[in-house]
């Protein structure tokens, strides 16, 4: 009796010994990741793409990871791997590439030119999934050199983290009992902030000169109404030639926009302006000529005011978002 206990003793201890050999076969190894990033540029909003260049480095004990042929970014058109280096002394493996990647992204240009961009790139291993690899951030230092980065951006925050991507599916591994797969990713969200206000000027100053081509209209006598209607007219053609031109270096978007709003804006108060002429004219038809001239005053003054107040009203806004 003894004997069987003993017998079914060391049977359990061994069943334990198995069952914690397998835990620790499938424990996932921690990959410590780091980044620094030296330049960002190229920036496409038609493409909704920009260029990123950086380092990455990646510390690991496993020999069988192999990032050099094996990693991958999400996203990326292109990938370029210009130099990488291994030391694999002390037990453990170092790994310095330098890469640079077209990144593919979407734009918010709601607020543009004022706007504020998150750019985003993540790191994966395509050879082994969560249960084998995990990355682990490089928190010590900083990330990005702040004199080269960017140029006509102002980086607000530089976040790197780590989680888990999940694929609805088995990649063709017909051994999976559901086609879902987990892979740990390293991911870098940069917060960028346009400094814009040169930008603006440069391209709304188009539009701003239209409405003042179309308000010297009020200063031009009422019954001169040839050159009344030919400024009016011309002037809104302007300001909507200028709107098609900043459209072509954006990206198709549903959505109502700052750039849409303004010239919207300009364009109704050109109309309001052929409309006061319309009045304006019929006023001295009726040989009412100093009804005219106080009219075309008083409204000259009023629209002007009025439009400048709604353009820094909305401009504000922008820039407060």
């Amino acid at each position: 009796m003894k004997k069987a206990l003993l017998f079914s003793q060391i049977i359990m201890a061994l069943l334990c010994l198995v069952v914690m050999v397998n835990a620790q076969g499938t424990h996932p190894d921690t990959v410590k990741t780091g980044i620094y990033v030296t330049s960002i540029h190229d920036i496409d909003f038609k493409q909704n793409e920009y260029t990123v260049e950086f380092w990455l480095w990646l510390k690991y004990k496993n020999k069988d990871f192999d990032f050099v042929h094996n990693l991958e970014i999400p996203q990326a058109k292109s990938v370029e791997k210009s130099f990488s280096t291994v030391d694999s002394s002390g037990g453990r493996i170092y790994l310095l590439m330098k890469i640079q990647c077209v990144m593919q992204d979407s734009w918010k240009i709601n607020n543009f030119p004022f706007d504020r961009q998150q750019l985003r790139l993540s790191i994966e291993n395509s050879q082994y999934d969560r249960r084998y690899l995990v990355f682990a951030p490089d928190t010590l230092g900083k990330h990005y050199d702040p004199r080269f980065t960017l140029k006509g951006w102002n980086i607000d925050s530089f976040l790197i983290s780590s989680n888990i991507k999940q694929y609805e599916t088995g990649f063709g591994d017909e051994s999976l009992a559901t086609p879902h797969t987990e892979y740990s990713a390293f991911r870098i969200r940069i917060g960028v902030k346009r400094d814009a206000n040169d930008l603006f000027w440069k391209m709304f100053l188009g539009m701003y000169v239209s409405f003042l081509i179309a308000y010297i209209c009020f200063y031009i006598h009422a019954d001169n109404i040839d050159s009344r209607f030919a400024l009016s007219v011309g002037a809104l053609f302007a300001a909507i030639g200028n709107k098609y031109i900043i459209d072509a270096s954006l990206p198709e978007s549903i959505s109502f926009t700052m750039v849409d709003l303004l010239h919207i804006l300009t364009m109704f108060f050109i109309f309001l302006v052929i409309t006061f002429s319309t009045y304006s004219l019929r006023l001295v038809k009726q040989n009412k000529n100093k009804q005219a001239m106080r009219f075309d005053m008083v409204a000259a003054q009023t629209l002007l005011i009025i439009y400048i107040l709604v353009n820094i009203y909305c401009i504000s806004i922008a820039k407060a978002a």
